[in-house]
């Protein structure tokens, strides 16, 4: 890591380093902008509740009520409609996924079209909830179209990143909206532990904070350790020989966590769809029904986020993300491998999926840990809700923090490999 850091700097890597400061502008901008209100709402304040993780998400935009305060939310949502329509469901999405390139550009642009359209419904929601019913229809559409442009803006921005900056755009602009949140969490928290008072008690209020930061950095350490963990199921070929290829051992690695934090995504967003009807109906009974059973603050909505992370993360590891056992039981049979002492077909197909099977689990489990302790730890705690241990935030940031940093490794890895083959 240490010598890949130094290369960054050497003079053939100018081009990078341009990059990377073009992607730190770029978030420079979204931090600018979750400070900018939508005119006309100066004076408005609202209690989020639920919506505190959007909030967090969103770099304290949505508390701002900012012209980003939607953020990328409305392509996120529309990126599970769409790559659930592609599981067989609608055979045009699902031809569309297998046409390589071109299916995938107007994939993209579907999704664009279709985020552009929740960016607007939510947006309409959000400005009925913020201005009350005394606002005229006007005032409605005019705020709707402010945060439909905001969430626009925040996809082109994200394009640039992918086109000339480096890591994936959306997932940087969500990953700096969490750490934007970060610093006035730690306030927060701090505040919240160390209150005013005798010595002893302000003594107390600093060790707790204190043991908060170090299950804070455990618990980071411990996504990242989960983020890298993979089964490698041995996989050998019947026209080589491992001493031909410096005697490697050949593999399929499954990570643990394949489906990465979309299952949370997915859930979270399932699950909050309930109180933004209810935030917009404004009927009292149906109100106290979500708040009573579907919130997930509650015991009934806790089960139910967690069935669907566990949910979820099956569909989203079998169907979404190309680990299925079938195709991979006859791509290694037609490349001439097989994995020793399993026999090729239908066992090799049976064994993938139990292999795949009990990854997925144990990811499930890691995910609920993740999600259900902010949860736990908020209800048990006298916290606000704004501090979270953990949680879906966390996960993001290590996740997209990862990519990224393999992306620049790979860089460098591979211009230091051309330099070594040429001389």
């Amino acid at each position: 890591m240490f010598k890949n850091f130094k290369q960054l700097f050497s003079a053939r890597n100018k081009d990078l380093r341009k990059k990377i400061l073009f992607t730190l502008f770029i978030l420079f901008l979204y931090k600018v902008g979750t400070s900018i209100r939508v005119p006309g709402t100066e004076n408005i304040t609202q209690d989020l509740g639920f919506l505190e993780l959007l909030n967090v998400m969103g770099g304290g935009s949505l508390k701002n009520f900012s012209i980003f305060a939607l953020g990328v939310t409305p392509y996120i949502s529309a990126s599970i409609i769409v790559q659930l329509l592609q599981m067989d469901i609608i055979p045009y999405f699902s031809n569309l996924a297998k046409e390589g390139h071109t299916g995938r550009v107007k994939l993209n642009k579907i999704t664009r079209y279709i985020g552009i359209a929740f960016a607007f419904l939510q947006g309409y929601v959000m400005s009925f909830s913020f201005l009350g019913e005394s606002s005229t229809a006007l005032e409605y559409l005019r705020v709707s179209l402010i945060l439909t442009a905001g969430t626009c803006f925040l996809l082109w921005l994200g394009d640039q990143i992918t086109k000339k900056g480096v890591g994936n755009g959306i997932s940087l602009l969500i990953m700096a909206g969490i750490l934007i949140s970060t610093p006035s969490m730690m306030v927060d928290a701090f505040g919240s532990f160390v209150v005013s008072g005798t010595t002893q008690e302000v003594a107390l209020g600093i060790t707790k904070f204190i043991l908060f930061i170090l299950l804070y950095v455990a618990i980071i350490v411990g996504v990242v350790f989960i983020e890298k963990s993979e089964r490698r199921i041995p996989i050998q070929y019947s026209n080589r020989t491992t001493t031909a290829y410096g005697a490697k051992q050949t593999y399929i690695p499954l990570k643990l966590n394949s489906a990465g934090v979309m299952p949370v995504i997915f859930a979270s967003s399932l699950i909050s769809i309930p109180s933004l009807i209810a935030t917009f109906v404004k009927n009292d009974s149906f109100s106290l029904f979500v708040n009573s059973y579907i919130n997930y603050n509650t015991v009934t909505g806790f089960i139910l986020y967690i069935l669907f992370i566990v949910l979820f993360s099956y569909l989203y590891t079998f169907m979404a993300t190309g680990l299925k056992p079938k195709e991979l039981a006859e791509n290694l049979n037609k490349q001439g491998g097989y994995i020793p002492g399993i026999r090729p077909g239908k066992e090799t197909k049976n064994y993938i999926g139990n292999v795949l099977s009990k990854t997925t689990f144990l990811g499930a489990l890691f995910l609920i840990v993740i999600a259900g302790f902010p949860i736990l730890a908020a209800n048990i705690s006298s916290l606000p809700t704004s501090v979270t241990v953990g949680g879906t935030g966390l996960l993001i940031v290590v996740g997209v923090a990862l990519e990224t940093y393999n992306q620049i490794e790979s860089t460098l890895s591979a211009r230091s490999y051309e330099r070594s083959y040429r001389r």
